[in-house]
């Protein structure tokens, strides 16, 4: 019994991975800069581990929202600009959604 491995499919699959993956990184890296720069920092509390990580106690997380806030307020773009860099982020994470969404269905439906 021997196998063959078909190199030039194992080469499309490899690059079509390489290339969704970095495109949904791109697009979720853009489209949180312009969450930020529309004025909407995402501060996340973190979760509460057992064992020995270590996470951000109460303190740490009042002075990070404290200064999400502050650097919401010093945002220099005007009301127009930010409803437009919060329409880009918003757009940025559905393209996120739609290459994973897409690839679903390249593994669900292309047998």
């Amino acid at each position: 019994m021997s196998f063959e491995i078909d190199w030039f499919a194992f080469v499309q699959v490899f690059l079509a991975a390489l290339l969704a993956a970095s495109t949904v990184v791109a697009f979720y890296a853009i489209g949180l800069r312009l969450l930020v720069r529309a004025g909407r920092v995402p501060v996340v509390v973190p979760a509460t581990f057992t064992d020995a990580l270590t996470v951000m106690t109460e303190k740490e997380q009042k002075r990070a929202a404290k200064a999400a806030r502050k650097a919401a307020k010093k945002n220099p773009l005007t009301p127009a600009q930010k409803q437009v860099a919060l329409v880009g982020a918003y757009a940025s994470f559905a393209v996120c959604g739609l290459v994973v969404l897409g690839g679903l269905l390249l593994i669900l439906f292309n047998h």
